[in-house]
Order: C-alpha cells, then structure tokens, then sequence
C-alpha cells in the first residue's frame, strides 16, 4: 500500500487483497485493461477481414460491423464504468506529493536563475551526497531566504512558461 509513487488513493470497490490486508486492489482499472484487450482483438479481426476484400467487394463486412460496434458499445460501457466508480472516486496525498516536490533535487533547475548555474550544481551534487533537501541547503548557505523559496518554488509558478519567480530576478536589478 506505501510503495510505487503513492501520489493518489484509488476507491476501494471491494474487499481487499486476499494475501495482503488493507491493501486496495485497482480492480475497475484492470476491468478496463480487459475490455481493452478484447477491442483489440476485435481490431486485429476488423483489420483481416478488411484486408480480405478484392475488387472493392468485401464478403467480410458483417464481421467488421460486428467488431466495430461491438467494440464502440463495450468502450462506452467501460469509459463510464471508469469514471462512475474509480475516477470521481480518486484522491490525491497531497503531503506526499508536496514532500515528494521538496526534497527532489530537480528544485534546483528552478532556483539556477536567482543563484547561477555553478552554486545550482553545487547545491544539487551536495543534496545529493548527503540526502539534505535542496532548500534547506539554500537557507543554509544563505543563497535564497525562505519568503523567495516560497516565490521561486510556488507549484503554479513553476508549471508557467518562463522564469519561476522572475519578479525576484526583476527586484534585484
């Protein structure tokens, strides 16, 4: 239940592991796993039996219409089953996420522009070595002080195209 990335929680839509308690089996999403494997099948049979026809005549048009909207019907079945009970259902471990995002030493590609390429590689290989967190290492050796960790290191504002924190960069000209 804690390994892998751990990043969401999948609802529990039946008892749990028979060999693992309290463990949360992701049975909807292996249930669409199935039906994906069977549309595909039913691909490779629309795909032979196109294949078949000559002389723009093809003998094996029930088989492909067969497939096809067998496929459509099942695919609508199971895209809803996924939504209704595993989608809406889901969660996100948000601490975890957030501690994942902190001590990552990929921060560091974020805080080059405020500190400069050489203390940012400095600061990783150390963060590295030692297993410190990035910021920690910042406040640290007094580089960044926490208000501008908050800035530069914001979720949003590091997804946004650009500098993360560029106002800073701007404030210190």
């Amino acid at each position: 239940p804690r390994t892998g990335i751990n990043e969401i929680n999948l609802p529990a839509r039946q008892p749990g592991s028979s060999i693992m308690p309290g463990k949360v089996n992701p049975v909807i999403p292996e249930v669409v796993n199935q039906v994906a494997f069977n549309i595909i099948g039913n691909d490779v049979t629309v795909t032979m039996a196109a294949e078949a026809g000559q002389l723009e005549l093809n003998a094996f048009e029930p088989i492909i219409f067969y497939n096809l909207f067998q496929s459509i019907e099942t695919i609508t079945y199971a895209v809803q089953t996924l939504v209704d009970n595993c989608v809406t259902g889901i969660t996100a471990n948000v601490e975890h996420c957030k501690s994942q995002v902190e001590n990552s030493v990929g921060i560091v590609t974020a805080v080059s522009p405020h500190i400069g390429y050489q203390k940012a590689t400095e600061i990783a290989k150390e963060a590295l070595e030692t297993g410190a967190p990035v910021r920690e290492l910042l406040i640290r050796d007094k580089l960044l002080t926490s208000e501008e960790l908050d800035i530069i290191l914001n979720p949003i504002s590091m997804t946004r195209p650009g500098i993360s924190g560029a106002e800073l960069l701007k404030s210190k000209e």
